[in-house]
């Protein structure tokens, strides 16, 4: 059952098997955090997701991401402080968030392939693919941001 607070619906309560498949199929992705961080927030941002905009933030907080690149993100096209890898997931993750705009340029495609292989290609397809659904479905219960705390990380 979701703890949060949803203005419409609360879908993991009316429908616990369909969300509980969703959130395996996140669980499931094999990406670096950080990176993973930065898609889910970035695709969050786009689609105006507060919700999601507000858990993936704290998240990155909690994994130690500093505020200077989190604020910059909206911009990160004009900020140094993302690497080449980054740029062409954050890239590859706006063309895939905007696709009815793009479909997904062969340039945008091929800078993602110059910078991972195609097994990591596919995890990072798939965690944009997530969080674009996961903002589609918080946004249409109308789920309330400020209410998402961060899991402690356990140090082995």
């Amino acid at each position: 059952m979701s703890p949060f607070p949803a203005k419409r619906t609360v879908l993991a309560e009316h429908a616990p098997r369909q969300y509980a498949g969703l959130l395996r199929l996140e669980e499931s992705i094999e990406l670096d955090g950080g990176l993973h961080d930065l898609v889910r927030l970035r695709a969050s941002q786009i689609n105006g997701c507060a919700f999601c905009i507000d858990m993936h933030w704290k998240d990155a907080r909690a994994a130690d991401e500093s505020e200077e690149r989190l604020y910059s993100l909206d911009a990160w096209r004009e900020s140094p402080l993302y690497d080449p890898r980054e740029r062409a997931a954050l890239e590859l993750c706006e063309a895939i968030t905007l696709v009815a705009d793009s479909h997904v340029p062969d340039s945008v495609w091929d800078l993602a392939a110059a910078h991972f292989g195609p097994a990591e290609l596919s995890q990072l397809i798939l965690a944009i693919t997530v969080i674009n659904a996961w903002n589609r479905l918080m946004i249409t219960a109308r789920v309330e941001p400020g209410h998402y705390q961060p899991q402690v990380q356990e140090v082995a």
